[in-house]
């Protein structure tokens, strides 16, 4: 294996656990928010249908 191609994995690596630590913050987020009451929600500029559909998109 070249150093290139080798470069090439640990960046492809790299990406795909930054992607992934992405999408678990980002769930992270979605839950805190949906924990909020409606007023609080509206202030922020969310919706709770939205948050909730949001939610549902990361599963499968």
């Amino acid at each position: 294996m070249t150093t290139r191609a080798k470069s090439g994995f640990f960046k492809s690596a790299f990406n795909a656990f930054v992607e992934s630590r992405q999408r678990q913050a980002d769930r992270y987020v979605t839950g805190a928010l949906l924990a909020l009451d409606d007023k609080t929600l509206k202030a922020s500029g969310y919706s709770r249908e939205e948050l909730s559909k949001r939610s549902r998109a990361y599963f499968f």
